[in-house]
């Protein structure tokens, strides 16, 4: 089949690389010039790593990443542990691999190249014919047509649904090396909360490249009304708050200045059509969310895996589109749910919901059958979605 996919992501990246390697002839349209990472470091489940092992490349992912057992949060200034996540409590062996950005790009691009995967970079889609299987980019030309077309451009997608509005808080992230005075643990995903107005948070991130030091994805979460605000006021002002809220990490904001730090907006919805006709949309450009689960790069990459196993299975465009959504739908539904639900909790103004948060959720979620429920919820397992595509 001849097959094109906008956006040189995660999701387009793998997509490309299971099809070439099944021997479609695949194009991989991006708006740069040269394709690119964009965004901070990022958590890979157990669903995710999967899917890379199924490529060969999950032993590559787990050796540039730092091994991730726990998720801790406290509230300030009570002290009260408000988030303990031990992927432990599902498994044994369970964890999650933290890694940049930049490295698992690397180690998706280098096979998708060797996959050989044809790419056109600095193109800019607009708009899609599902009907005729092709893409219509910004200055008017039309692509294809192609057999199948492939949505992965991701939450601001001009091919599917938009929200409204974005959520309302998004976050402040930097890369930095990681502290070397051993406040922080390198196997925690590390969180401090006042309320739900302020959070600040520390992930190992692992290296970007094999012989660089360890990194860290270091983030702060703000309104997205309020960015222009503070990207004009001076910069000793959100240190004082940062230190306030978290004093261990002040070795950190110390060094940090207001073009250190990249804001992420978030958006919410589920793309009611995610097959139509030739054309087919995954990962964000189908669910967008928030990270408060992180389970954006392990969403697209099993929605990758799904969609590249229905392609094998029949060259018929109706019989692809059944199979793709019997194996992804419900796993979308339950994660998107959720994600809708667990937000507000910590990103919100919300009087209401921390005090629930602190002094009912979170004792209740340290009794069994709560651990192992939380870890199955991080890690992705909820739904059993490795099932679905029999990677178990």
């Amino acid at each position: 089949m001849d097959i094109a996919i906008a956006g040189a992501g995660i999701g387009g990246l793998s997509l490309a690389t299971l099809l070439a390697r099944a021997g479609h002839r695949i194009e991989i349209f991006d708006q740069f010039l040269k394709a690119a990472p964009v965004g901070s470091g990022l958590m890979l489940q157990e669903t995710g790593l999967a899917v890379l092992g199924e490529m060969g490349l999950r032993q590559q992912a787990e050796a540039r990443s730092s091994r991730i057992d726990r998720l801790y949060g406290r509230a300030e200034p009570s002290g009260r542990i408000v988030l303990d996540v031990r992927f432990s409590a599902l498994r044994k062996t369970l964890f999650a691999a933290a890694i940049q950005r930049s490295a698992i790009f690397d180690l998706l691009y280098r096979a998708a190249q060797a996959a050989g995967v044809s790419f056109t970079g600095g193109v800019e889609i607009a708009s899609a014919d599902g009907r005729l299987g092709t893409f219509e980019t910004s200055d008017g030309r039309q692509l294809g047509p192609f057999d199948l077309i492939i949505d992965c451009l991701g939450a601001n997608s001009p091919l599917s649904s938009t929200p409204k509005s974005d959520l309302p808080f998004g976050a402040l992230w930097a890369t930095v090396e990681w502290p070397a005075g051993g406040e922080f643990s390198n196997t925690d995903l590390e969180q401090r909360y006042y309320a739900a107005r302020q959070m600040s948070g520390l992930m190992p991130s692992g290296t970007p490249k094999e012989g660089a030091p360890l990194t860290a994805t270091y983030f702060w979460s703000i309104e997205g009304s309020g960015e222009a605000a503070w990207r004009s006021q001076n910069i000793s002002k959100w240190r004082d708050d940062a230190r306030r809220l978290w004093p261990e990490s002040a070795g950190i904001v110390e060094r940090l200045d207001h073009g250190d730090l990249t804001f992420a907006r978030y958006r919410h919805r589920t793309h009611s059509r995610p097959v139509l006709g030739r054309l087919v949309h995954i990962g964000d450009a189908w669910h967008a969310t928030s990270p408060q689960l992180g389970q954006g790069a392990n969403m697209a990459l099993l929605d990758a895996f799904a969609l590249a196993k229905a392609v094998e299975a029949s060259s018929e465009i109706g019989d692809i589109h059944r199979a793709f959504l019997s194996m992804r739908r419900w796993h979308v539904r339950l994660y998107q749910t959720m994600s809708w639900l667990f937000t507000p909790v910590y990103q919100s103004n919300s009087r209401a919901l921390p005090p629930l948060r602190d002094y009912i959720a979170a004792p209740l979620s340290r009794v069994p059958p709560a651990p192992a429920f939380l870890a199955a919820m991080v890690s992705g397992a909820l739904g059993r979605p490795l099932k679905s595509l029999d990677l178990v």
